[in-house]
């Protein structure tokens, strides 16, 4: 059995090795700067247990983000690894931490404004086309617009600045 020092000292080096895992489609941010990495923990028998919140359900990355962070922290001399998937409360893009949202920008992808706040209850259906105002990444101009919906990703659209013409991905609020 590990004592309550030993697994309180544990667990920070553990956080610290699942911190610098990279996200598998963003890999300029760590899965701790997309706000994915939610809880580590070290049982009483020495199993590490790392939670992890998908960004959206059925995201592609998540098998491989579970591996990852089991890898590292077997690498780090972690014999026994747990990962749980952590569904609720679900992911937003406010969990992206500001050394995030500057590594999207220094990287060409306009980070995420805030979420949008709704009710509890059913989310409502929204059939007519919204209009923003998204600042060019590069130039930062927001002379902008929206060339698809979807990008590499279900959670980024593509974006083309008018003033540069630089195309630009952009991270959606969830």
């Amino acid at each position: 059995m590990v004592t309550a020092p030993a697994l309180l000292t544990d667990a920070r080096r553990a956080r610290h090795i699942a911190e610098q895992v990279p996200d598998p489609e963003l890999p300029m941010l760590t899965l701790a700067d997309l706000g994915v990495l939610r809880d580590i923990e070290v049982t009483r028998d020495g199993t590490v247990v790392a939670s992890l919140t998908p960004t959206y359900s059925g995201c592609p990355a998540m098998a491989e983000m579970r591996a990852d962070v089991a890898a590292r922290l077997r690498d780090a001399g972690y014999a026994r690894v747990e990962i749980r998937t952590v569904l609720a409360p679900p992911w937003t893009s406010d969990w992206i931490t500001p050394a995030g949202r500057r590594k999207l920008a220094e990287h060409g992808i306009a980070p995420p404004g805030a979420a949008p706040r709704r009710a509890a209850g059913p989310v409502p259906l929204v059939l007519s086309a919204t209009r923003r105002s998204l600042a060019c990444p590069r130039c930062r101009s927001t002379d902008t617009e929206e060339t698809s919906r979807f990008a590499a990703t279900s959670c980024k659209a593509l974006w083309r600045c008018l003033a540069c013409r630089e195309p630009f991905e952009y991270v959606k609020e969830i």
